[in-house]
């Protein structure tokens, strides 16, 4: 069976629209990534639940056909997404067990918990910040990002001052557009600051979790420095940009439907059903890259992924499949139960670290309504831009105006 080649926008313009050409394709689609990268991707919940415990679906780009043959140039702007180094991200079976142990641990709910009094004192630092402001803030920038990046900076023992230049790279590093010299000097450098940091933890370890991951004998063999490296990465973009996206899209979807803030308000849904049907409606990972198919794989209806072919889950056309979520799977409703979704994956490869997530969010939202309860947008919806990302599902600003 032959299917159209969807040209995927790399400036993510019409995100909802896409989902759903996706979804027309059937479970699978094929797809054209920026700089002519062919790839499949999944669009129904069925299918990504079924593939993504798939054994035949694996994470080690050694599979990765077109790469291994050199038709992948190395300054591809999602390369560093793609083939990110030696962590759980890349890894299967007993090797990915091992390396996600420590990250796991780190990030239960029983230890997330123990956050709590922290992600509360931040945010109400960052509420009382912007109240002694100006009447008309970028939600996103001034909000939306520092709580999370200061929960994860804390956890890793970051310095605050680095906090903004780490988040000018990984916007670069996330970015689908392509700029060979960018991402080539963007990946070089969050190379160099995540080596420092190794380097500076073996010689002086210190009570967080990067000196934990360096000091843990995981099985029998410690972490290399390089893997230590690939894992700080992760936590870093994971830790920070997933709960930046979660926030600033609960808000805009907030602010967008009025009769659904005013249910929350109310009492009658709390902050938790919110913070699920925004990660169902507007999940803060559009698409993830990669796994690779090891063996060929059919899925639906005669579609076969070839042996070497790249597959990336589409968290964001999977969020409103009618076949999981019914009729009303277009709509933003708080109010919808059962509400299972996949948009921090699924079975071994899970986010470890949604626990976070979720608790900064059921943090930030209620106190930010609470604070500001005639938070209002400043700019028509039409007129908010999207961030130039088919990875990440986020907006470049959020205006909003504080009553």
């Amino acid at each position: 069976m032959t299917q159209a080649v969807i040209a995927l926008d790399p400036f993510a313009r019409d995100s909802a629209g896409e989902g759903a050409l996706l979804r027309a394709a059937g479970p699978v689609a094929r797809v054209l990534l920026p700089g002519g990268v062919p790839a499949w991707a999944v669009t129904q919940h069925a299918a990504a639940r079924a593939l993504l415990t798939d054994h035949r679906l694996v994470k080690d780009a050694e599979h990765w056909a077109a790469l291994q043959r050199g038709e992948v140039p190395r300054d591809w702007p999602l390369i560093g997404l793609a083939v990110p180094g030696p962590s759980m991200v890349t890894t299967d079976g007993e090797e990915h067990r091992r390396l996600r142990a420590l990250v796991a641990q780190a990030f239960t709910p029983r230890r997330v918990e123990l956050l709590r009094p922290q992600i509360e004192l931040l945010t109400g630092q960052l509420l009382d910040k912007l109240a002694a402001g100006e009447p008309v803030v970028d939600l996103k920038n001034a909000f939306a990002f520092p709580l999370p990046m200061s929960v994860i900076g804390s956890l890793l023992g970051l310095d605050p001052a680095d906090h903004g230049y780490l988040r000018g790279l990984y916007e670069v590093f996330l970015s689908s557009v392509p700029d060979p010299a960018g991402i080539q000097a963007t990946i070089a450098a969050l190379n160099a600051f995540v080596n420092d940091v190794v380097r500076q933890r073996r010689a002086a370890p210190r009570d967080d979790l990067a000196s934990a991951l360096l000091a843990a004998d995981l099985e029998g063999s410690a972490l290399t420095d390089e893997e230590a490296a690939a894992t700080i990465r992760v936590i870093i973009a994971a830790g920070h940009e997933t709960t930046v996206n979660l926030i600033t899209n609960a808000v805009r979807a907030l602010l967008g439907h009025p009769d659904q803030l005013a249910l929350v308000r109310t009492g009658e849904v709390g902050w938790d059903a919110v913070v699920e049907e925004s990660l169902r409606w507007t999940p803060p990972t559009s698409n993830f890259l990669f796994r690779f198919a090891a063996e060929p794989i059919e899925v639906g209806d005669g579609v076969v992924v070839p042996a070497g072919d790249p597959v990336m889950i589409s968290y964001n056309a999977i969020g409103r499949d009618p076949l999981q979520h019914g009729v009303t799977a277009e709509l933003f409703d708080i109010t919808r139960s059962p509400n299972r979704h996949l948009s921090f994956g699924h079975g071994p490869h899970v986010c470890p670290g949604s626990p976070l997530a979720r608790l900064e969010a059921q943090v930030a939202l209620p106190a930010l309504f609470e604070r500001f309860p005639g938070l209002a947008p400043a700019v028509p919806d039409g007129e908010l831009r999207p961030a130039a990302s088919m990875v990440v599902n986020s907006l470049r600003e959020l205006p909003v105006r504080l009553f």
